[in-house]
């Protein structure tokens, strides 16, 4: 069993919803991101998404394009987000880590370390799944058992737009969870229809054996605890990043904290 598993087989039998924060590597700071993912675990975060820097991330509203460019300049890449959980897990071995990013990452680091070597390398710094924006179901059944073999969940995203078909395609292959943006859009956005949620959940979980995650649009602990009514884990992104965008150094983890306790309390008063 999984780590990500684990943790969500655990918050079902006792019927909480997992708390999903999205953080960039490097944003705001290069050294800072450690720091920033313990606290997040420490305000009552389940899982934690963490970013890959990309040049040109099309799933991310203007919030999240922006933090990916302030870590790439700051000269953020894969080695450099793999060394950041290397040291989370220095003080967290139980709160999972999956990496989100795009194709041209995993690809590139594979060209300049050797084959396969991202899976390897994830896998023996302590992430426990990737979600590859760009790589649908059809086309990465080979990524998705070399995770496997790994210990590594591959989780995909479906949208409103998804069709049954690709639904029972991400069924067929999806661990962890699968991660459901509520609106048609990009992160960041701000017209999130809770009753069009609900709506669509219970037609994924037609196709879908693992928890379902909802995110895009979810920006406060009002928003998080009404998603939270339908869904298995709210994700929670660009209002994060915003957040800590302008803090100092020495403040950023501690914003981090009280807003992951905030939506924490939020999602465990839902009843």
């Amino acid at each position: 069993m999984s780590r990500i598993q684990a943790v969500l087989e655990t918050l079902k039998a006792q019927r909480r919803t997992a708390l999903i924060p999205y953080v960039t590597c490097g944003d705001p700071f290069a050294d800072a991101t450690p720091q920033i993912m313990l606290a997040l675990a420490e305000g009552g975060a389940d899982i934690i998404e963490l970013g890959v820097p990309f040049s040109d991330p099309m799933a991310d509203g203007p919030v999240i394009q922006k933090a990916s460019e302030r870590a790439l300049a700051r000269g953020i890449g894969a080695v450099q987000v793999l060394a950041a959980v290397r040291e989370f897990r220095q003080r967290n071995q139980h709160t999972p880590v999956v990496l989100m990013g795009y194709a041209n990452p995993v690809e590139r680091y594979d060209q300049r370390h050797g084959r396969n070597s991202f899976i390897r390398d994830a896998a023996a710094a302590g992430v426990d799944g990737v979600l590859i924006v760009d790589y649908p179901p059809e086309e990465c059944e080979a990524f998705a058992a070399q995770l496997t073999a790994a210990g590594l969940d591959l989780i995909f995203l479906l949208a409103p737009t998804s069709t049954e078909q690709r639904m029972k395609d991400v069924g067929r292959i999806a661990s962890g969870y699968v991660y459901y943006v509520s609106l048609k859009g990009v992160t960041g956005a701000g017209h999130l229809d809770i009753a069009a949620v609900a709506d669509m959940l219970p037609r994924i979980r037609q196709h879908v054996r693992v928890p379902v995650g909802v995110g895009f649009g979810i920006r406060d602990a009002a928003t998080a605890r009404a998603v939270a009514a339908s869904a298995d884990a709210v994700v929670i992104g660009s209002r994060l990043i915003q957040l800590l965008e302008t803090e100092t150094r020495d403040n950023a983890a501690a914003v981090a904290r009280t807003f992951m306790a905030e939506i924490r309390t939020a999602l465990d008063a839902k009843d």
